[in-house]
């Protein structure tokens, strides 16, 4: 599913942002993972940053890391590709 949000222009304007949808999207996830709401590797992918990087944007927000067992098993997966 692909949801698509529609942004007043007076709105997009206001925010004075040289990239608006990049911001909006790692805003949205750091907002949605503080809330509990996605883990950490649906709300990186939200953000379309590395893991690091989002890793970083939360230390920024002071937004503390929660660890599920869905991060401990991404996690896994990915030390198995390496």
């Amino acid at each position: 599913m692909t949801v698509h949000l529609d942004i007043p222009e007076s709105v997009a304007r206001s925010l004075r942002l040289a990239e608006v949808e990049p911001r909006l999207r790692a805003e949205l996830a750091v907002a949605l993972y503080a809330q509990g709401i996605l883990s950490f590797g649906k709300a990186n992918e939200l953000a379309g940053l590395s893991r690091t990087a989002f890793a970083n944007l939360l230390t920024e927000r002071d937004v503390h890391r929660h660890y599920t067992e869905e991060d401990l098993a991404q996690d896994r997966s990915y030390a198995r590709r390496q």
